[in-house]
């Protein structure tokens, strides 16, 4: 029995993808299903913004998926003083050469760990749309592309915090995905506490991939079948968020996109060749809610913005795929 050429590739991609999966996992541990999420998001050429508390492992899942990929981590720290030309680099006079010369800033990385985002200026903070949406930069007028593959991890205080502005509307749908790492499990943490009292397992991971094998899995995305019935359904879903009456703002057409383009991922992690209805109900939650723009009444009487896509997902029908 012969194997496909569409067979192969999907047990290439399922292969490599648990590759990438397994070698973040010997250093995060007890995470499997954020694990899977960021690497999803990865592939799917997404941002994530994490909400959490400090030392739960954001910098470490920061460095093991860039380590797995054999790729460069880049880290800024947003701070109330940090200014544009930090996050993406500045021109500098040369005297030598008489000429301007270009000094990356922090984001030319193939993983960059944005930390505490919302404490930075919204000026600050604007700097990275470009980067999140184009993957470019422009300085001076000169445009610099970014590394391929290319992840912002972007970590935020709660706004009730002193010292944080809102990130606008516009940048919380250039993430992919909103996720949280959360506290180990009991056994989880004593796996930690025995991992990291010897040694940094960071010191020991080793590439599994290489960028251009993530990129290969990028690229592949694009001959992942969605049937014209799942395509339906997802505008369901985003026209049931528009004319909720929890919500002022549903899901704009890129965060439909996005879905689909996530679900994709899912579905070739799977060693499928076509996403299902189960792919995109799995992955409402971290790609649809911080989307979602609450009324002050909803917000008044405790609705979340979890509730309202749980309420849709579970009130739309399930198409049946012929």
């Amino acid at each position: 029995m012969t194997t496909s050429p569409q067979t192969s590739r999907s047990e290439t991609f399922a292969s490599l993808y648990r590759s990438i999966v397994d070698n973040v996992e010997t250093v995060i541990r007890g995470k499997h299903d954020v694990v899977q999420l960021v690497v999803l998001a990865m592939i799917a050429e997404g941002h994530i913004l994490l909400e959490d508390s400090p030392g739960l492992g954001k910098t470490t899942l920061a460095k093991a998926l860039s380590g797995s990929v054999g790729g460069h981590h880049g880290r800024i720290q947003f701070t109330p003083d940090l200014l544009p030309a930090d996050v993406v680099g500045v021109s500098i006079w040369n005297r030598d050469s008489g000429e301007f010369e270009f000094r990356p800033g922090a984001v030319f990385a193939n993983v960059v760990l944005a930390d505490e985002i919302n404490r930075a200026s919204p000026k600050t903070q604007s700097a990275l749309l470009e980067a999140m949406a184009e993957r470019q930069v422009t300085v001076d007028g000169d445009t610099h592309e970014l590394a391929r593959p290319f992840v912002v991890i972007a970590t935020q205080n709660p706004l009730d915090h002193e010292g944080t502005y809102p990130l606008p509307e516009s940048q919380l749908d250039r993430f992919l995905m909103k996720i949280s790492l959360g506290y180990p499990s009991r056994d989880a943490e004593l796996e930690i506490l025995d991992q990291h009292g010897e040694s940094n397992p960071l010191d020991e991971l080793n590439a599994v991939v290489t960028p251009s094998d993530v990129t290969m899995m990028t690229q592949a995305l694009g001959s992942v079948h969605v049937s014209p019935e799942l395509k339906s359904y997802l505008l369901d879903i985003a026209a049931a968020t528009r004319s909720h009456p929890s919500l002022r703002l549903g899901l704009s057409p890129r965060a439909v996109l996005s879905l689909q383009r996530v679900a994709r991922a899912l579905a070739a992690a799977s060693g499928r060749a076509f996403v299902i209805a189960d792919d995109i109900k799995a992955l409402a939650r971290p790609v649809t809610a911080h989307r979602l723009n609450l009324t002050p009444e909803a917000q008044l009487g405790g609705v979340t913005a979890v509730s309202v896509i749980d309420d849709v997902m579970a009130t739309l029908p399930v198409p049946t795929i012929t």
